[in-house]
């Protein structure tokens, strides 16, 4: 008889959580949680409060209502951007860059150690990048220069990434790259949490999913998230087209906020 895996614990529990912003309600009574080594795909139209939430967890925003647990240290936890703030014209190596995420360790007025280069490195080579360390970071193509993020990440030493649309913007070679790197990152161990808005990919890569327009539409595997219900909740009104003589239902974004 073969042995029954050992539970896995939860790092991360949302509880009822809320978030207004001038106001206006942005997130309401949303809770889920999160086992070690899962992947989960935030999904929802533009405007839903999946950054916000993300923010949110991190501790860069103040919600006014629920509670955010996290098991461990708070800074184990990666964040990679939807929009980065490196100036991509100075005149820094990639290995340069990844040490630079590493500043809470070294201190502003101090020079990065070995330890931290020597960390840098390995970080670059479990994103693919190891034979970049030397290259001037404006070389970089969109996708390769997210990867360096990722590794930056990964050189804090963190076991959550949290990412916000990391594939927006990068070509389809670019995204099935670093989704393959994403996905080995979370087979040694790394906890994935990922906002993206293909659908597609969160149904076929994430085994969690959270559905989320200001209030949370579902929350679950990708089996129980994709429904009909569900589908029509998030993104709005359906329509049905027609390919040649076959029938397909369609759903439309009727969300017009704007991002908060």
């Amino acid at each position: 008889m073969s042995a029954v895996p050992a539970p896995r614990p939860t790092i991360i529990r949302v509880d009822d959580l809320s978030v207004v912003y001038e106001d206006a309600p942005v997130l309401e009574g949303v809770s889920f949680h999160i086992h070690a080594g899962d992947r989960m795909a935030i999904i929802g139209p533009n405007g839903a409060g999946k950054s916000t939430l993300v923010k949110a967890m991190l501790g860069l925003l103040k919600t006014n209502r629920g509670s955010i647990s996290i098991d461990g240290d708070p800074q184990r936890m990666g964040y990679v951007a939807q929009q980065d703030q490196l100036d991509w014209d100075f005149p820094v190596s990639v290995l340069d860059a990844v040490v630079m995420g590493m500043w809470r360790e070294v201190g502003w007025l101090r020079l990065p150690g070995r330890k931290q280069r020597e960390r840098a490195q390995k970080a670059l080579e479990r994103v693919g990048l190891g034979a970049f360390a030397a290259r001037q970071i404006g070389e970089l193509s969109g996708g390769q220069r997210r990867r360096v993020f990722i590794a930056r990440a990964l050189a804090q030493q963190a076991d959550v990434l949290i990412l916000d649309e990391p594939f927006a913007g990068v070509d389809v070679s670019a995204e099935a790259e670093m989704l393959g790197v994403l996905l080995r990152l979370n087979a040694e161990g790394i906890t994935l949490i990922v906002c993206t808005h293909d659908l597609e990919q969160a149904r076929e890569h994430f085994n969690k999913v959270l559905a989320l327009r200001k209030k949370m539409i579902a929350f679950g595997s990708p089996q129980q998230v994709f429904t009909r219900a569900h589908l029509a909740d998030l993104f709005g009104r359906r329509v049905v087209a027609f390919d040649g003589d076959e029938a397909q239902e369609v759903f439309i974004d009727e969300h017009a906020c704007g991002d908060c």
